[in-house]
């Protein structure tokens, strides 16, 4: 079992002919991935990667009921692509896109607020199930099939996690990416709940960042469960970095909270099991495994 994805779930990109999507997608498909169809407004009715090419996204879902949708598109596009495809009712979508204005992120959280659809991202690697499904950018070679559960803000700490997990003899039940960005779909807390409900999820690897309130999210539900799963979390970034990132504004912001010795003694008091170094990850999850 998985969260989100699996091998069946049908998946359609939208920009696929474009040079990035058809690299990616190229490899998501020899992975595994269900992908049928793609969108690109003009290209209808042609094949690409070996797949129809559709006008919109009602059309590619009328034709194949994809659930699923990678959106390949510019930042100014998105909010647009985002919008196409929940009122055609797609049940997940992963947007890699980076840069998308926040302003449009604004009013992308309201285009998706009492909708069914889920967002991942954006600016994400998106989500992928070891040897089932590849949705986003992932490198897929170094990734197991086990069962811990990671999710993360960082693109490329997503996959150091991952090695950690393999270092420990262990693997990936699915890998979620949810953003950078200071505004995204899916965050931790909905995250955390969906590994919980998972039976093939043993334990949970969570990777945070310096600024914003995610992660204490994460811990003040946490901290509120009475059945746990064992999470392992670190936290990337300092001080200095989020200062030079938001400026004092940060601080009249949040009140001065969003620090990482703040973030850290939360999550501690929470249950989660903070580790300095993300290298560290591995040695918690063998002792857990004892």
């Amino acid at each position: 079992m998985s969260i989100l994805a699996n091998s069946k779930t049908k998946v359609i990109i939208q920009g696929i002919t474009g040079t990035q999507a058809s690299f990616h997608v190229s490899r998501s498909i020899d992975y595994g991935t269900n992908v049928v169809g793609g969108v690109t407004p003009g290209r209808g009715g042609t094949t690409h990667l070996g797949v129809p090419v559709f006008d919109t996204v009602k059309e590619a879902v009328a034709q194949t009921g994809a659930d699923a949708s990678v959106m390949f598109v510019p930042a100014p596009a998105v909010k647009s692509a985002v919008a196409e495809a929940v009122e055609a009712g797609v049940k997940l979508l992963v947007c890699i896109t980076a840069g998308v204005p926040v302003h449009d992120m604004l009013a992308i959280r309201q285009i998706l607020k009492g909708s069914q659809t889920k967002l991942i991202g954006p600016n994400t690697p998106g989500l992928l199930v070891p040897e089932e499904t590849r949705l986003g950018i992932y490198p897929e070679n170094i990734h197991q099939r086990g069962r811990i559960g990671l999710i993360s803000r960082s693109s490329t700490l997503t996959y150091e996690a991952a090695l950690e997990i393999n270092r420990a003899g262990m693997g990936q039940s699915t890998v979620v990416a949810i953003g950078d960005d200071m505004i995204i779909g899916m965050d931790f807390v909905e995250g955390l709940k969906l590994f919980h409900s998972d039976s093939e999820t043993d334990a949970i690897v969570m990777v945070g960042q310096i600024g914003g309130k995610f992660e204490e999210d994460a811990a003040s539900w946490y901290a509120a469960q009475c059945s746990k799963k064992p999470i392992i979390c670190y936290i990337a970034g300092n001080d200095t970095t989020f200062r030079n990132h938001v400026g004092y504004a940060g601080d009249i912001i949040t009140r001065g909270r969003i620090t990482l010795a703040g973030k850290k003694k939360t999550m501690s008091q929470s249950g989660m099991i903070v580790v300095n170094n993300i290298s560290q990850i591995h040695e918690v999850l063998s002792s857990i495994a004892k």
